[in-house]
């Protein structure tokens, strides 16, 4: 049996690496279209290199000549325009097109818990989101009107080795092994589910030719919750320190910092707990995922292996300095 032909447009990012290694464990024939420059996160050898820059539809076209693919997996749209080109390129040459869009699309807040994916797509808050819901609406409607075979999938807070999930990457480790404050927006104990890649890989590769998931959308998390003290406790462990952690309001720090408080308002700073039955239902064996108390371990040891990784942004560095003072007991 011939293997299914796959294409990522993207394919080195926190996400789309592991999928790229879980197909290739898996017997798909993948090639990968990027610019490609290097990254930290290599690519398996297996892996077919296309050259090509993922904005530019006529560079896309010429990299992929006249080929077909069963899959085109598209990593790198975040607008509309961007969808209607590759959906208009790839017609009749593609016979899946998935749409990587993300959970900060679902209604925020959430109405209710826990998070399904007939949960309403509406975030007035984060404009990075509202192009993930205007670029699924178009898809929906070239579903609807011509039989586009399209699947969209809704990663949450996904991470790796590279990815401290707090403001400023190392930045908050760093204030830890420093003894300085660090700022934990709300009162830390909202609900926040943190995904491994590898986890996310691992459910993602078999919803790939897989006919029943047309037309479909999924959500893929771990069911690994925590709360926000929590997450930086274990980074704090992994890094052998005791965080000092002082809570701000959400409001604070998005008059403090207008891109961190977008982030918050329109996506951490509510309890974000999924439910998964959808994607159990095609990947029923799912393993146990990995634990944030090992991913934290992951991460710092990623870190401390290079002195370059450890770099620290000065502007959150103040930032977290100014709302820590302002708002210690």
């Amino acid at each position: 049996m011939t293997a299914p032909r796959v294409l990522f447009l993207g394919g080195t990012g926190t996400i789309s690496s592991a999928c790229s290694r879980r197909a290739v464990e898996q017997g798909l024939d993948l090639s990968v279209l990027n610019r490609g420059t290097t990254s930290v996160r290599s690519l398996p050898a297996e892996v077919r290199r296309l050259t090509g820059d993922v904005d530019d539809t006529s560079s896309i076209g010429d990299a992929i000549a006249d080929e077909d693919f069963d899959v085109v997996v598209d990593w790198l749209a975040f607008i509309p325009e961007q969808v209607r080109a590759r959906t208009d390129l790839l017609r009749g040459r593609v016979g899946q097109y998935v749409f990587i869009s993300s959970a900060s699309a679902y209604q925020t807040p959430p109405s209710r818990l826990p998070i399904t994916e007939s949960t309403p797509l509406r975030n007035p808050y984060w404009e990075y989101s509202r192009g993930k819901i205007a670029c699924e609406d178009l898809l929906t409607a070239l579903y609807r009107e011509e039989g586009y075979p399209v699947t969209v999938v809704r990663p949450s807070h996904t991470y790796d080795e590279t990815h401290v999930p707090l403001e400023g990457g190392w930045t908050a480790v760093d204030r830890m092994r420093r003894g300085e404050p660090v700022v934990v927006h709300g009162d830390g104990t909202s609900l926040w589910t943190l995904t491994h890649h590898t986890d996310f890989a691992r459910d993602f590769v078999p919803l790939l030719g897989n006919p029943r998931t047309l037309g479909e959308a999924f959500h893929i998390t771990s069911d690994d919750v925590l709360t926000w003290d929590q997450i930086a406790r274990a980074l704090g462990a992994a890094a052998g320190a005791e965080p000092h952690i002082v809570h701000v309001p959400s409001d604070a720090i998005a008059a403090a910092d207008a891109h961190w408080g977008a982030a918050l308002l329109g996506d951490k700073a509510h309890s974000a707990v999924f439910d998964n039955s959808k994607i159990r239902s095609l990947v029923p064996n799912r393993e146990t995922p990995i634990r944030f108390e090992e991913g934290a371990r992951q991460i710092v040891a990623w870190h401390d292996a290079d002195p370059a990784r450890r770099s620290v942004d000065e502007r959150v560095d103040g930032i977290m300095s100014v709302l820590a003072q302002r708002f210690s007991g």
